[in-house]
């Protein structure tokens, strides 16, 4: 069999990766139930687990792991690059950035206090939950490099780095990110021959690293299978049980987000009715649930914004435009739910101040998710690791992603209408915004999905 460019075998088109991650999973969870019914005490199981399933997936996790760094690194530092310094933007840039961080850290925050009570990762018996922390947690805390409590002051001075390298080898996913941001805005102020050719360099880096997730992310079909069976190897039926309450829980996270957060905003600032919004907006919120993608959902949400919500063009351009690579309101409302559920689900216990901290790696951690199915996942891995959960939890939710997938890129897409509509009335009117230069207003647009 012959593979052509078009992903076709044969003549006959490969099945779409979300497909065949479904597959791996129906196999792997149905595998698993029924090894749990017939074969729990069997010598073969533990050994199979052990030998096959167990390396399949970890080698999976270790691919992701791999590309945490450079993948963080270079998408923050293009992300403050792209929304540049909002003096030197003006009025709207500054507006831009304060929506973002400000509605997705309530998206965030909407789904931490769901998920603390829902409790969609509680359930299990105690001696299971640990059981299978027990078996995780070693590699967990080898893979992070990590490990141990530490206070609240040491835990604001270790936000900044002594050592960029040290932090990076380390696994400390939020002093890396610090750096990168610092980074950021000093080759934002230089603007220079040389700093752009720096910029173009970590483009490069950031290119990579998505071709490689790409490549990656073809395993995922396996890894799921693998993942999967050795969970419900332990647990049987009950994991699907807890699997069904995580997805409820996104979905009512994200309907919150959606219908009562954005109408809030759209009636306070942007002085819109949230049915009239709902109405123009319409085609590009079908689109994004279709395709899964707020840059391929660009297009029509610009003409959407401009059209039929009456947003002026300058704004429209600049907002929906960065929005597309920066305002990731669902994806980061799924990175924490996903982070706490399994913490839940492996009886981790995480207080107030890690919650704290999960809510800003997550707003930060969305800036820095690729644009490939699964870019997200190097992020919630390494998140994962930095509270001593294992990161072999991230099988359980690959399965049902594609679902989760459409509905938060709605959530991600609306975002940005909504920040057009909002930022739109507060600005001055100007005669024809179809004059307003290009140059100063339209940012380089990095592939982005969900």
């Amino acid at each position: 069999m012959t593979p052509n460019p078009n992903g076709a075998v044969n003549g006959r088109r490969a099945l779409p990766l979300h497909t065949r991650m479904l597959v791996g999973f129906v196999v792997g969870a149905g595998a698993g139930i029924l090894a749990n019914l017939y074969a729990a005490d069997a010598a073969w199981l533990a050994s199979f687990v052990t030998y096959v399933t167990d390396p399949i997936g970890q080698l999976f996790l270790r691919l992701l792991f791999m590309l945490v760094i450079p993948l963080v690194f270079s998408a923050l530092v293009l992300g403050v690059v792209e929304i540049g310094d909002p003096k030197s933007l003006g009025r709207i840039g500054g507006k831009t950035l304060l929506w973002i961080l400000t509605v997705t850290s309530i998206a965030v925050l909407i789904g931490l206090v769901l998920v603390n009570v829902l409790e969609p990762g509680r359930g299990l018996p105690p001696e299971v939950g640990q059981a299978l922390l027990s078996e995780a947690s070693e590699r967990s805390a080898e893979i992070a490099g990590r490990g141990g409590s530490i206070s609240g002051v040491e835990l604001l001075l270790n936000i900044v780095p002594k050592n960029p390298v040290a932090a990076a080898a380390a696994g400390d996913l939020i002093a890396v990110m610090f750096f990168a941001l610092m980074f950021g805005i000093a080759a934002t102020v230089i603007r220079s021959h040389p700093t752009r050719s720096f910029v173009s360099t970590v483009q490069g880096v950031y290119d990579i690293c998505l071709k490689l997730i790409g490549w990656i992310i073809e395993l995922a079909p396996f890894a799921v299978a693998a993942l999967l069976f050795s969970i419900t190897a332990v647990l049987g039926v009950d994991v699907l049980m807890q699997l069904a309450r995580f997805v409820g829980t996104v979905l009512l996270a994200l309907g919150i987000h959606f219908f009562i957060v954005f109408p809030i905003l759209l009636r306070l600032l942007g002085g819109m009715g949230p049915l009239a919004f709902f109405r123009g907006a319409q085609p590009a919120l079908l689109t994004a649930f279709s395709t899964s993608s707020s840059s391929a959902t660009l297009p029509t949400t610009l003409k959407v914004t401009e059209d039929n919500l009456g947003v002026p063009r300058r704004v429209a351009r600049f907002v929906c435009t960065l929005g597309a690579t920066a305002n990731m309101n669902g994806t980061a409302l799924f990175e924490g739910i996903t982070v706490l559920f399994l913490a839940q689900f492996f009886g981790v216990e995480l207080g107030m101040g890690q919650q704290v901290l999960i809510l800003v790696l997550c707003i930060f951690g969305s800036i820095g998710a690729a644009g490939v199915p699964g870019g997200s996942l190097p992020v919630i891995a390494m998140i994962l690791v930095m509270f001593g959960i294992p990161p072999e939890g991230i099988g359980l939710i690959l399965g049902v992603d594609r679902l989760l997938d459409m509905c938060r890129t709605v959530v991600n897409v609306g975002g940005d209408m909504v920040g057009s509509v909002v930022i739109g009335r507060s600005e001055p009117v100007i005669a024809d915004d179809a004059d307003v230069s290009t140059d100063e207003i339209e940012p380089v647009v990095r592939p982005h999905t969900a």
